[in-house]
């Protein structure tokens, strides 16, 4: 019988983290009839290697709905050292086991991102007993529908991009609006079909500057005296695609660029001789209250946790399939990206807008 689990939060913070948390300790509470001891590890893996924690009362959790963040802090952990013994000779997969032990858990809850399900499969297959929840403003994880914190995410950068139309207007300016998503495209393909962007770039279609030019060119001859472009920062050109992601960086390197952002700003300023400007909304896509959607959501993953802990069913990842809140094994999901195809619907849409992708 579950009698004592732990709560973890991996990875990047986004909004909705606090309202599972919630969710999964006001569910446990009413499941188990406040007979539970919740235990909130602080700062993600790290804290689970190192032993930090405190414990979870119902004050904790009373107020956090609405509020960003995450209340136990979280820190990257890349998966790829989780097996790695570095400078401080410190197996760190020998450490959660044995905090995870020493805390005396009968389960842990680990909301995050990819990486965070990746290591989580890893304790999973050590004989910790897991359950994932998905976390990212990505949208990336695979075998969930939605991840808490994309919607959120999606109105703010949409936010950014209303606000952009009109200073661009005033100013008759191209203006390239650079949002998350280093290797999905998700975030960027949302907001830019919702705030009306002329062309949306993404990681999984390498875009051809040429293909961009007769759009705006185009746009320029039907009296159109701006657009706006909405690119990932993992975007990158065709010609770039040819190389491999190393010799990318060094070329970006010389042209003192890290992301194609800026680089596409100065090749349409060079080329088609219209006022070209850059914004980067950043972190601030990551920071906030969780709208409604991701508030239900949130709720509905951490409530659904708590029944497979009660249920003892370990080694799952929650998701949403169809509409319907569910689980899929977590080896099932360690490892994949739900990436954007270049045939789903959402695509069909914005080419049916006339959509620029580059």
């Amino acid at each position: 019988m579950v009698k004592r689990v732990g709560i973890l939060t991996s990875g990047g913070d986004c909004p909705g983290l606090n309202a599972t948390i919630r969710a999964i300790s006001k569910s446990l509470h009413h499941i188990f009839e406040n007979k539970i001891e919740i235990v909130g590890i602080l700062d993600g893996y790290h804290g689970l290697i190192h032993g930090k924690y405190k414990e979870i009362t119902e004050d904790d959790f009373a107020d956090i709905l609405t509020l960003g963040g995450t209340i136990l802090g979280t820190k990257r952990t890349p998966f790829k050292l989780m097996q790695v013994i570095e400078e401080d000779n410190i197996d760190k997969i020998a450490e959660m086991k044995k905090n995870y032990n020493n805390m005396k858990l009968d389960c842990l809850f680990c909301l995050g991102g990819n990486g965070t399900h990746k290591t989580a499969n890893l304790l999973s297959k050590e004989g910790l007993n897991i359950i994932t929840l998905p976390k990212t403003i990505d949208n990336d994880i695979w075998g969930t529908d939605v991840c808490f914190g994309f919607h959120t995410a999606v109105n703010i950068a949409t936010d950014v991009i209303d606000k952009a139309h009109t200073t661009a207007k005033s100013h008759k300016r191209i203006i390239v609006v650079e949002l998350m998503g280093n290797k999905s495209g998700w975030l960027t393909l949302y907001s830019g079909i919702a705030g009306g962007a002329d062309v949306i770039l993404i990681p999984e279609n390498p875009y051809d500057i040429n293909n961009i030019l007769s759009h705006l060119n185009k746009r320029f001859n039907n009296g159109k005296n701006y657009s706006i472009i909405a690119v990932a920062e993992g975007a990158y050109s065709v010609d770039e695609a040819k190389m491999k992601k190393k010799k990318r960086m060094e070329l970006r390197k010389k042209l003192g660029e890290k992301n194609a952002t800026n680089i596409l700003a100065k090749e349409i300023e060079k080329l088609t001789g219209l006022e070209t400007r850059t914004i980067v909304p950043g972190h601030i896509q990551r920071g906030g209250s969780p709208c409604a959607y991701d508030r239900i959501l949130a709720t509905q993953f951490g409530s659904y946790a708590a029944t497979l802990a009660k249920n003892e069913q370990f080694g799952l990842a929650v998701a949403m399939i169809d509409g319907k809140i569910t689980s899929n094994p977590i080896q099932k999901v360690a490892g994949k990206s739900k990436l954007v195809t270049l045939n789903c619907e959402v695509i069909e849409t914005a080419k049916q807008m006339e959509i620029c992708l580059g």
